[in-house]
């Protein structure tokens, strides 16, 4: 028999002691990405006395197949829109704290005298903290439910968009290019441009698609199409200068905003846990003892960098975001530790060759550290708070609790023009983005193909016109859209000086419109530039008086429009929505929380009215969503049944009281499972028999023995139902059904 590779024997290892780690981690009530750390270490080279793993190419491999996972996995639990409806309160409070743990990591690099790419990197990875990390620990101290806590995980989800970014930065800078230069600059429009690019033409397409083959997708399709749509974009991300890891965010990102959302994300959890095990294995296995004992004052000073930076500019950042003092404290204390992004980072630097060796170890082990230490700084806030509540003149915690440099602003404090270019503006930038990759698609592939089938000049002529068609609804749509927009009437028919303006806009649309076409006039042409000009105006005037192009274009701005909403939709009807009424709670310092009644809990079968939860935590239960149905207003009749998803309302410390007493109020596992068997047995009734004389209800054989007649035997092949009015008499056969424990006791019963 062939001998196995050494692949597989490297994964047998990793995972079997992984698994073990992490159930012992478990038990400890630890993270399970620090259990998968420690399972690296121990399968690494660097233990001489454990079995090591052969081969690390292929592991490294799968590694990276790892973070392909894990970032589309961390994309479809983003949402576009979500950042939008959040304001800019997160935005102010992320770049803050991410701004000033960079420039940290990177002063912190400088005086340990390590090198200018191990000090950039070392900022990067220092500004990131964990998202598993906090919301375990959230979970964990029963602080979810709490308001600051989903002000945290905010700003977490716009630090994992922002690390995206920062990785591709990262990128650029590790290819030698100057990071404050004009390469910087081009990295950032590149960004942008790709990601409107792959996001609009996303939203149009893959919904189109899944609606279109929903009859035919279950899990084990579903699950090929996502992971194949994620690997294809993690290759066409990497075909155009960015990491695989960027274009699989991005694809989970936009399958994000589709109805199947939800379906996708619980098929691909196996697949992302699988992968990112090895991934985090891969990391435990680059820790090397000795280079931790070597560096193990900088690993001090980066655990105390991070533990003080958080506070510190943590605090400031959501304060600067409008949150008063306290919640701010606890806000940035939550933050204090690096996580998974962190090896990310590295591994990228590893894989780019810019990073020294002893930079992944020393991350690792802060990480493990400054984990460890999470919940405490968590615990720490309330403390530090009420220290410098005393400590501070009354004056300044005042001012402190009440500074905001962020109030929302009403519909009537934006004036027309705000509202009016700010439409314009991102009309102009979306549809020039899809006017510009229409146009370098054409000449770069079809323009080719089509000069080896035609003449040279016929060839440029059916090109141009094709490309010219393919981008004039988008050309339409720059020049047209917005020109009779409610806030463009209201200024025209406002003022007279609001004119000109007005037609100014035009005219600037207009030329860009222009630019267009003559970039492709001249590309193909090589005309003179007053007849190039001419044949685009031209041509915009068609387009501007064409009522075909105006149709399809609110046609196609519609299809768009219902493909980005459409999971939201779906959540409306299948009421997993919270109501609108509960931006009005947030002013009043209560919200909604949503609580999932577990399998064994013991409230399971109980109606409201006798759980009592009003008298008990202060909650008021406004709805229970159970499957696709939405109880709203639930009486105390109601009953809760396993896997209801209950709506509460309530302050901080209520849900939270809630919420524990629903995790802790379970039914205890039966410990004894293996004695719970059901078997079938015949029982002769002898004439010692107790039951003699007795009908079924009253020999007490199901109340007393827990166990059921199924039938008396009549013959050797008849068995039939037994009558609940029939006595039992000596010599009857019955058979019974139940436990081997209960069966034991009524044969003994029986023949006693």
């Amino acid at each position: 028999m062939a001998e196995l590779p050494n692949f597989i024997k490297d994964l047998a290892l990793i995972l079997v002691v992984a698994g073990v780690v992490t159930l012992i981690f478990k038990k400890l009530r630890q993270p399970l990405v620090l259990g998968y750390i420690v399972a690296g270490f121990l399968v690494s080279p660097h233990m001489p006395y454990t079995m090591s793993v052969v081969d690390k190419v292929d592991i490294t491999t799968w590694a990276d197949i790892g973070v392909i996972f894990l970032l589309f996995s961390l994309g479809l639990d983003f949402s576009f829109k979500k950042i939008i409806r959040m304001g800019m309160a997160p935005v102010i409070a992320a770049v803050t704290i991410i701004i000033s743990m960079i420039f940290l990591g990177v002063n912190v690099g400088h005086i340990f005298g390590w090198s200018r790419m191990d000090s950039i990197f070392l900022g990067g990875m220092l500004a990131m903290s964990s998202t598993t990390i906090i919301y375990k620990a959230f979970d964990d101290l029963g602080l979810r439910q709490q308001r600051f806590a989903g002000l945290v995980m905010s700003v977490l989800i716009l630090e994992d968009i922002l690390a995206i970014v920062a990785m591709v930065m990262l990128s650029t800078i590790a290819q030698g290019k100057s990071p404050d230069g004009g390469q910087m600059i081009g990295s950032v429009v590149k960004i942008v441009f790709f990601l409107i690019l792959w996001f609009v033409v996303g939203i149009f397409l893959i919904p189109l698609f899944l609606r279109s083959t929903r009859r035919l997708m279950n899990n084990e399709t579903l699950l090929i199409v996502a992971l194949g749509l994620c690997c294809l974009m993690a290759v066409i991300s990497s075909a155009v200068g960015f990491s695989s890891a960027f274009g699989a965010f991005v694809m989970g990102s936009i399958l994000a905003e589709t109805i199947e959302a939800d379906k996708i994300i619980r098929i691909v959890e196996p697949v992302k846990n699988l992968f990112g095990a090895i991934f985090f294995v891969s990391v435990g296995m680059l820790v090397d003892p000795k280079i931790l004992i070597d560096y193990a004052v900088p690993i001090i000073a980066l655990t105390c960098t991070i533990i003080l930076g958080q506070a510190v500019f943590g605090t400031s950042g959501f304060m600067l975001s409008g949150q008063p003092l306290k919640s701010a404290i606890r806000c940035g204390f939550s933050m204090a530790q690096i996580g998974e992004f962190a090896f990310i980072i590295a591994s990228l630097g590893r894989s780019l060759g810019v990073v020294s060796n002893f930079l992944y170890p020393v991350v690792v082990a802060v990480s493990v550290i400054t984990t460890f230490l999470t919940p405490y700084m968590i615990r720490s806030a309330e403390p530090c708070y009420r220290y410098l509540e005393l400590s501070l003149p009354k004056k300044w915690t005042r001012r402190l609790n009440h500074t905001s440099l962020v109030h929302p602003s009403s519909a009537e404090e934006k004036s027309a023009w705000h509202r009016l270019l700010r439409k314009m503006t991102l009309n102009t930038v979306i549809y020039g983005i899809l006017s510009a990759a229409t146009v370098a698609i054409m000449l770069t592939f079809f323009l080719p193909i089509s000069r080896q089938l035609l003449p040279h000049w016929w060839a440029n002529g059916v090109c141009g016109v094709i490309t010219v068609a393919a981008i004039s609804p988008f050309l339409r749509a720059i020049v047209m859209k917005n020109n009779h927009s409610e806030e463009f009437r209201e200024l025209w028919t406002k003022s007279l000086l609001n004119r000109f303006p007005l037609i100014f806009t035009i005219l600037v649309r207009l030329i860009i419109a222009a630019s267009f076409l003559f970039y492709i006039c001249n590309y193909l042409a090589r005309f003179a530039n007053a007849v190039v000009i001419t044949l685009a105006l031209l041509a915009i005037t068609v387009m501007v008086l064409s009522r075909g192009l105006k149709r399809q274009g609110i046609r196609l701005e519609r299809l768009f429009v219902q493909n980005l909403r459409s999971r939201e939709i779906a959540a409306e009807v299948h009421g997993k929505k919270h109501p609108r009424y509960e931006g009005n709670l947030l002013d009043r310092d209560i919200h909604i929380s949503d609580f999932e009644l577990p399998e064994d809990s013991r409230w399971a079968g109980r109606k409201l009215k006798d759980l009592q939860f009003r008298n008990r935590f202060g909650i008021h239960v406004s709805s229970i969503l159970r499957g696709r149905h939405r109880l709203n207003i639930p009486n105390g009749d109601t009953m809760l049944f396993p896997g209801d998803s209950i709506q509460a309302i309530g302050d901080d410390a209520q849900l939270s009281a809630f919420g524990s007493a629903l995790r802790g109020e379970t039914v205890e596992p039966d410990l004894d499972i293996e004695k719970r068997e059901m078997e079938l047995r015949q029982l002769i009734l002898s004439a010692k028999s107790p039951f003699i004389g007795k009908t079924l209800k009253e020999s007490g054989i199901r109340n007393d023995f827990n166990c059921m007649v199924v039938g008396v035997e009549e013959g050797q092949k008849n068995l039939t139902m037994i009558n609940p009015a029939l006595k039992f008499t000596v010599g009857d056969i019955i058979w019974v059904v139940g436990e081997t424990s209960s069966l034991n006791r009524l044969q003994q019963t029986n023949d006693a």
